[in-house]
């Protein structure tokens, strides 16, 4: 009876080092890991949108959207501000579509044709949620393109959308108020600086 008791403790002691090493070797599900990667990237990815969203352009930055469109295009608080005046004009599809066919571009081949898919249905079919403005040729070529995936399906589609901005929206985003506020709250600032130095120095 006491050697039974004497065994007991060591037996449950050897069991519970095992379970607990057990425990500790085991592996995150994968799955849920992927999951957790997804939404670390995508927190990343807002709190960055959220950072631009604040950030008002200076005057070179607006100046330099006046010179050409790529300019507006190519800088992250261009588009945004390019956007917000679309989205007054309830045209702010145009640039969604044209950013989905620049990251579409950057798609691993394995998902191409399932987001190929996704960027179709969602703006270049007839009755699209976001459909943009495309003659039926190109809409129909742009169809085609999806039974033979790669990087370029959206070229042609892509590269009329980045036209209309270009030649229509584009001319009015350089006239519209939005544009002038942004020159005109700088250059006040700029002056108000101005002032200030003048007034500390007792001078110009």
């Amino acid at each position: 009876m006491c050697r039974g008791l004497a065994i007991l403790p060591a037996t449950c002691l050897k069991s519970a080092i095992k379970h607990k090493i057990s425990f500790l070797l085991q592996k995150p599900e994968p799955q849920a890991a992927d999951q957790k990667k997804e939404t670390n990237v995508a927190a990343a990815a807002a709190a960055a949108a959220a950072a631009a969203a604040k950030r008002v352009p200076t005057v070179t930055e607006v100046k330099k959207w006046k010179e050409s469109f790529s300019h507006v295009v190519n800088s992250d608080t261009g588009r945004r501000v390019f956007s917000n005046f679309l989205r007054s004009e309830f045209s702010e599809e145009n640039l969604d579509f044209w950013l989905a066919c620049e990251g579409y571009k950057k798609t691993g081949s394995s998902k191409l044709a399932t987001r190929a898919k996704q960027i179709y249905r969602q703006y270049v079919e007839a009755d699209a949620p976001n459909e943009v403005n495309l003659d039926a040729a190109t809409r129909e070529e742009t169809k085609q393109n999806l039974e033979h995936t790669c990087p370029s399906c959206f070229d042609k589609a892509q590269r009329m959308i980045y036209v209309l901005m270009e030649k229509d929206s584009y001319r009015r985003f350089l006239n519209s108020k939005l544009i002038q506020d942004l020159l005109q709250k700088k250059e006040k600032k700029n002056c108000d600086c101005v002032e200030n130095r003048q007034a500390l120095t007792g001078g110009a």
